[in-house]
């Protein structure tokens, strides 16, 4: 009865009452807000890890309009029969370069953190062209007018640069030759193959996607971004006390190799 006693005086006194509802409700934000202070002691970090190149970032772009985020999420959480299913749980060091992060939580298909080189080109071409042909329970629709439609690349220098300002190390080579490389990556055994692997590593994934090397559809974006996903990083394969050692250096070893490459 003292403690309503107090509540109905407090309500009397109009100050007094917005004071305490700050203060509680301040709770809540200390709680979400606290341990950002120390994230950085928290969050993974891999010096190796690479970011997207233009064609790849340009098959997130396309894999965002179309809203496959909303039946897919690329999350494989710690529980035991995720990572028998999926493969190794998720860490945050992955969607570092994610803007905006793709993570979800709604599987009316399969997580697609790890799909990366699991299968072929030609399974991904065939499955997105009509998903029936590969899986004959799909309920997932066709995406068939991405083998046609023309990939739009002369702009790409400018998505790039808006990654980079929201934290992505791109740099002003990578960004100026933006249009080239997403045309390169699709023509493998040509000079313009060979810069794009250099900027962006031997590991890049250089190939006819969609096996139309006469243009870049969308259809070669889509697919080039669905076959690096979880292959940015090898953080996630590591022994904990490997990630933990790369966790104490991978800051500065990173920031050095950014200024390297600028």
């Amino acid at each position: 009865m003292n403690i309503f006693g107090f509540h109905y005086r407090l309500e009397r006194k109009g100050i007094g009452l917005v004071l305490a509802i700050i203060a509680v409700a301040s709770i809540g934000g200390i709680v979400e807000i606290a341990p950002l202070f120390t994230i950085h002691q928290t969050v993974e970090t891999d010096p190796n890890m690479r970011v997207y190149t233009p064609l790849e970032l340009a098959g997130r772009n396309i894999y965002i309009r179309e809203g496959c985020y909303a039946c897919h999420s690329q999350m494989i959480r710690t529980l035991r029969d995720e990572v028998e299913r999926y493969g190794p749980y998720s860490l945050a060091v992955e969607s570092k370069y994610d803007h905006p992060m793709l993570w979800g939580s709604k599987r009316t298909g399969p997580d697609l953190a790890r799909i990366g080189g699991k299968y072929s080109d030609e399974w991904h071409v065939r499955h997105l062209y009509n998903p029936r042909d590969v899986v004959a329970q799909s309920i997932m629709p066709a995406y068939d007018w991405l083998m046609t439609a023309q990939l739009r690349i002369e702009d790409l220098g400018e998505h790039l640069e808006a990654q980079r300002d929201v934290g992505v190390p791109y740099t002003d080579e990578m960004i100026a030759h933006a249009t080239a490389d997403a045309a390169a990556q699709i023509a493998p055994d040509t000079p313009a193959a060979e810069d794009l692997k250099k900027r962006y590593g031997a590991a890049t994934i250089i190939h006819s996607f969609a096996d139309k090397p006469a243009q870049v559809t969308e259809m070669d974006a889509l697919v080039a971004y669905l076959q690096i996903l979880g292959r940015l990083t090898d953080a996630a394969g590591k022994p904990v006390a490997q990630t933990g050692e790369t966790q104490a250096s991978g800051t500065q070893v990173g920031e050095a190799q950014a200024g390297e490459a600028q």
